[in-house]
């Protein structure tokens, strides 16, 4: 049956009640909120992958800051490690000398106007040809008074052998000048006759056969050197 007029009616209306629902979906207004959206959607997307690159950029850069100072760290220290200890810290002073270091025998207290030559020891050659009798030979004259028997002499000496001029005895290896009784057996027979009258203040070359020595036997001579003898003797005081 065919519908009404008034039916038709209220169905136009209803349809393009539909239409224009539909057609309002697609308006301007509806498409520019969805742009809008879809913007700061994209925004805030844009925003937080900045912000997680930012954090990784601080995080990468906080580790290799740590790495450099502990590469610093690890090279100090091992210059200071390289360091023998007494360099570390403060300046060092001035080395203290070696406990068991060699000390220079203290120079001898000349007698008053003596030559200064007396403050060093002499060198001492071999002597010549075949000794027979004792042989006093003046090599500094000294200004002090002659050395009397029965006086206590203070002498350095040399002591060497007359034939190679090797050295055996010296009181300048010691630093203590020898002190004895001149002309009383407390000496060698060469040394008894050859200072007596010697002034002070002298230097004496003495060439003193075996017989005025020690002998010329070793086996009988105890160690002590045996044969001619050369010594080159200061007279340093005598009272």
């Amino acid at each position: 049956m065919p519908a009404t007029p008034s039916q038709q009616g209220v169905d136009d209306v209803s349809e393009r009640t539909q239409q224009n629902r539909s057609a309002g979906d697609q308006s301007p207004a509806t498409k520019s909120g969805r742009r809008l959206a879809a913007q700061l959607a994209a925004k805030k997307a844009a925003d937080a992958k900045r912000r997680r690159q930012a954090w990784a950029g601080g995080l990468a850069g906080v580790a290799v800051m740590a790495l450099l100072i502990g590469g610093f760290v690890w090279i100090d220290r091992n210059r200071s490690d390289d360091k023998p200890a007494n360099q570390a810290g403060a300046t060092p002073s001035a080395a203290a000398p070696a406990a068991d270091a060699p000390t220079a025998p203290p120079a001898p207290q000349l007698p008053e106007g003596s030559d200064p030559a007396l403050g060093s020891k002499p060198t001492v050659a071999k002597g010549t040809g075949d000794l027979k009798k004792l042989a006093v030979t003046p090599l500094i004259k000294g200004k002090g008074a002659a050395v009397q028997k029965g006086q206590t002499i203070t002498t350095n000496y040399v002591g060497v052998f007359f034939k190679d001029g090797k050295e055996f005895d010296s009181s300048w290896s010691s630093g203590q000048p020898a002190t004895f009784p001149i002309g009383v057996g407390q000496v060698i027979p060469g040394w008894d006759q050859g200072l007596v009258g010697v002034t002070v203040g002298s230097r004496v070359q003495l060439d003193i056969p075996g017989e005025l020595a020690y002998g010329n036997d070793e086996a009988a001579a105890g160690g002590r050197p045996t044969g001619p003898l050369r010594f080159v003797v200061d007279v340093l005081a005598a009272q």
